[in-house]
């Protein structure tokens, strides 16, 4: 397995990214998402409130961060048009000995394609948002990372050991 120094060096030396503690460096892209009108359905059960997730068909505690994913997640299959049964949500991992969850994985033609991270709005996306999805990516190996926080979104194609940063969010 790489150690995730290995797997780093080079892909983001020149975007120098993972130094960041408060924000992304400003030749960073911002990706502009524009969400889609969704009727979510939220409810209180136990005196939290919930939302149903489409894409688990399940409820789930409605966090900031949930509301992040659930607002990407309609992005993608709304505008996007990515096939909601290639979609997978908050699985578990294995990272050595770790045990983790992805937030989104999208799959194509069988494989991990894009790995999607989401941070509640008040969270900065920086060097370690950067590296907790750089250490999903070496076991999922996807051609994609993206880090969202609902109002900020930046994204990656990964190709040859180099990491271009990228203005949109790949067609699929």
């Amino acid at each position: 397995m790489l150690l995730f120094s290995q797997y780093t060096k080079g892909i983001f030396e020149k975007l120098n990214w993972l130094n960041y503690k408060k924000s992304p460096p400003q030749t960073s892209l911002m990706i502009k998402i524009n969400y889609p009108h969704y009727n979510f359905r939220i409810k209180e059960e136990d005196g939290r409130e919930v939302i149903f997730d489409d894409s688990r068909k399940q409820w789930v505690r409605l966090t900031p961060e949930e509301w992040v994913r659930q607002n990407i997640l309609q992005y993608i299959v709304q505008v996007k048009k990515y096939p909601a049964s290639l979609i997978a949500v908050e699985k578990e991992i294995s990272l050595g000995e770790l045990k983790k969850r992805f937030d989104i994985l999208v799959y194509k033609e069988a494989k991990p394609w894009m790995i999607i991270e989401c941070k509640e709005m008040n969270v900065p996306l920086n060097g370690p948002v950067l590296k907790q999805i750089l250490n999903y990516n070496i076991a999922l190996q996807a051609a994609y990372l993206i880090i969202t926080n609902g109002t900020e979104t930046y994204g990656f194609a990964l190709e040859n050991g180099t990491a271009q940063p990228l203005e949109q969010l790949p067609d699929f």
